[in-house]
């Protein structure tokens, strides 16, 4: 398995890996439970540089040349510029007001989404990602990673603390309770 960062050439790749674990938030961004308007709303931007869920924020992983993970991180501190186009577009496209809570902030590299194809889940891919990111950002580059899980997904916050991960409280998103986890260098 190959990991790399992403390119424009990505995005629909980009946009079905991050379908996989935001599928609900995307809809309520959108306002409709619309899985083609929700799929082309994550193209259109990641596709498309400086902005929340852009191939620039993305790693891939590929095996034979195929795509079978996705992970979008950016700098906490960036969220509102990088979340301007998206409000933009959703309250012009959709004619649905966007106010989302903060689920990222200073101080704090943000895993916003990480999305595993179906058939790939349960191999390690998840982990073989999650890894590549703590030993880029938090080995070598003594950086804050971040992210939520959703409370209703112990499988997902177990992974997370067997890697390192501790709870530093809870936050909202989407009008679900989430924990904010998060693994500080040593």
């Amino acid at each position: 398995m190959n990991i790399r960062h992403a390119t424009p050439k990505d995005a629909k790749a980009i946009a079905t890996h991050l379908m996989l674990a935001m599928e609900d938030i995307v809809y309520v961004f959108i306002g409709e439970q619309n899985y083609d308007k929700a799929f082309s709303f994550l193209q259109h931007f990641a596709q498309l540089p400086a902005n929340q869920y852009s191939y620039e924020n993305c790693l891939v992983v590929e095996e034979q040349g195929e795509v079978v993970a996705v992970v979008n991180v950016y700098y906490g501190g960036q969220l509102s510029k990088l979340r301007l186009p998206i409000k933009t577009y959703i309250e012009e496209q959709y004619s649905v007001p966007f106010n989302p809570e903060d689920e990222t902030s200073q101080g704090e590299w943000y895993i916003d989404t990480l999305g595993v194809h179906p058939n790939q889940q349960g191999k390690g891919v998840g982990s073989l990602l999650l890894n590549y990111l703590i030993e880029e950002r938090v080995t070598k580059l003594q950086q804050t990673l971040g992210l939520l899980v959703d409370l209703d997904n112990p499988n997902a916050k177990r992974l997370y603390l067997k890697l390192g991960f501790k709870s530093v409280g809870e936050k909202t998103l989407a009008g679900k309770q989430m924990d904010h986890l998060q693994l500080r260098p040593l």
